[in-house]
């Protein structure tokens, strides 16, 4: 009986020991996982302002290629009221001097 309750005892501190040791384990586990987030949490922090500038210029060339697009546009608008103003001229000073040779019109 006394080898039995010994053998008991030996296993049980074993079994202890185990535990013991697993809990160890799981602490250098979390720790070393907090510590990793953090590493994490400060990359992200300082690539911050780099993402900040890096959207800032995105909004900018969307803008530059905006102002170009209707720049582009109010001059093809800007050459074709030119045009018509040019076909028109002649008949515009027609009109005119028409009016002023017989205002009666």
């Amino acid at each position: 009986m006394d080898d039995t309750l010994k053998r008991l005892l030996d296993a049980e501190m074993r079994a202890e020991k185990i535990a013991q040791e697993a809990e160890q384990e799981q602490e250098r586990i979390i720790q070393a996982a907090m510590r990793d987030a953090r590493t994490q949490d400060e990359h992200f922090t300082a690539r911050v302002p780099d993402l900040h500038r890096s959207f800032i210029n995105k909004a900018e060339e969307r803008a530059e290629q905006t102002v170009a697009e209707l720049k582009r546009r109010y001059d093809e608008r800007h050459v074709q009221l030119r045009e018509t103003a040019e076909k028109r001229e002649n008949e515009a000073l027609e009109a005119a001097f028409a009016l002023l040779l017989d205002p009666t019109r």
